[in-house]
C-alpha cells in the first residue's frame, strides 16, 4: 500500500490524509471479472468500471438532470432528517462508500456541526481525482473537519478501516448504488458492513423504491445523452486498464425496465459484427450485430423487504424516512449487540 500523503500542501497532515489502496492490496487476478463477464452468455461487465475520473464526472452531471429524480429526492429527505440522524448517533465518525463529490454529505456535516460535534469524515471512492477535489472543498467549508480519504473499492476500504477515536461510527451508502448488486451480492455486502461495525454502531442506507415504469426508464435515458456517454465511457476505461481496442462509436446505449425482476438494465449494444481485444488480459471477444453487454442493473426495492434483509444481518432499522411520493427511502440501522 502506498504511504499516506497529504494531497494539498496548504493543509496540515492532521486534517487531511489520502490513502491509496493499490492493486497490490486487491484480490489477485485483476481483470478476472472482465474475462469472466465477457465469456458469459449473455455478456456482462462489472459496474465498477464506470468510475474512472471521467466516469465520476459524468455521474455527477447525471445527478443534476431533470429526469434523474433520485438525487434531488434523497437530498430533500436528508435535509429533513439530518438533525434527527445526528441526535440519534451522537458524535460519530462518518464513513461514506462511493463518496463522489460529497455534496449530500455536507447536509450531514452541517447537522453534526450545528450540535458542536467533532467532525471526522472518511470518504471512499475509486476516483482519486474526485476524492481529492471534494476533500479540498470540504476542508475549506469546515475548518474543524478531519478527512481521511481512501482511494479504492468499498470492499477493500471496509477491510482497511481502523478503530475510530470518536464514540461511534456511521457507514453511509447513499444514492441508489445498492440496486447495482444482485440479491446474493447484497447479502455479501450487508455481511461486510456488519463485520466492519462494532455493536451499537450505525449504517445509513439509501434505496430507490419501485415506481412507474415510464418514470424509471426516463431516468436512465435522458434527453441530453449524458447517461449514454457515461455508459460508453466504460469502454474507454477498459481500453486504458487492459490495453484494449474497443471502439465506443460502434456501440449504442440501451436501458430499459425489466418488470419481472424489478430492475433497470443498462446495456451496450454492438452496432455491427466485430472483434475486440484486451491485450493485457490475453482476451479476444467476438460480438455479433445487436449483441449486448450488460453494464449495470439498478434494482428497485420495497422498504419492508429491505428492512427484513438488514435485520437478518443484525442491522436493525432505528428510523426509516421517505418522501411524500414514496420514491426513495433512507434507513438508519444500528448493529445489534447480539449478533
Amino acid at each position: 500500500m502506498d504511504d499516506k500523503i497529504s494531497v494539498f500542501d496548504v493543509y496540515s497532515e492532521s486534517r487531511l490524509q489520502l490513502e491509496r489502496l493499490t492493486v497490490a492490496d486487491a484480490q489477485p487476478g485483476a481483470g478476472t471479472d472482465v474475462v469472466r463477464g465477457l465469456h458469459a452468455q449473455p455478456k456482462v461487465l462489472p459496474a465498477r468500471y464506470f468510475y474512472d475520473d471521467r466516469g465520476s464526472q459524468l455521474f455527477e452531471q447525471i445527478c443534476d438532470l431533470p429526469e434523474y429524480y433520485l438525487t434531488r429526492t434523497e437530498t430533500a429527505i436528508l435535509k429533513q432528517c439530518a438533525r434527527a440522524i445526528a441526535e440519534l448517533t451522537g458524535p460519530c465518525e462518518i464513513v461514506e462508500l462511493g463518496s463522489g463529490s460529497s455534496i449530500k454529505t455536507r447536509i450531514l456535516l452541517d447537522a453534526y456541526s450545528a450540535l458542536d460535534y467533532p467532525l471526522r469524515y472518511l470518504p471512499i471512492d475509486v476516483s482519486a481525482g474526485i476524492l481529492e477535489s471534494s476533500a479540498s472543498d470540504l476542508l475549506v467549508a469546515y475548518p474543524k473537519l478531519q478527512v481521511h480519504g481512501l482511494v479504492g473499492t468499498y470492499e477493500l476500504a471496509l477491510r482497511r478501516l481502523r478503530s475510530t477515536g470518536l464514540p461511534t461510527r456511521m457507514v453511509c451508502f447513499l444514492g441508489s448504488t445498492l440496486g447495482n448488486l444482485s440479491p446474493q451480492e447484497c447479502e455479501v455486502f450487508f455481511a461486510q458492513v456488519a463485520a466492519t461495525l462494532e455493536p451499537g454502531e450505525y449504517f445509513l442506507l439509501g434505496v430507490d423504491l419501485h415506481k412507474d415504469e415510464k418514470q424509471l426508464e426516463a431516468a436512465y435515458n435522458d434527453n441530453r445523452g449524458v447517461t449514454a456517454e457515461f455508459n460508453l465511457n466504460m469502454l474507454w476505461h477498459l481500453n486504458r486498464c487492459f490495453d484494449g481496442d474497443f471502439e465506443p462509436s460502434r456501440f449504442a446505449h440501451w436501458a430499459f425496465y425489466n418488470e419481472p425482476l424489478r430492475r433497470i438494465e443498462m446495456h451496450l449494444r454492438s452496432l455491427d459484427s466485430q472483434t475486440v481485444r484486451l491485450r493485457s488480459l490475453d482476451l479476444t471477444v467476438a460480438l455479433q450485430t445487436d449483441e449486448t453487454i450488460r453494464t449495470e442493473i439498478s434494482r428497485k426495492f420495497e422498504l419492508d423487504a429491505i428492512g427484513q434483509d438488514l435485520r437478518g444481518r443484525g442491522l436493525m432499522p432505528v428510523e426509516v424516512w421517505s418522501d411524500p411520493n414514496q420514491w426513495f427511502g433512507l434507513l438508519l440501522c444500528r448493529l445489534d449487540h447480539l449478533r
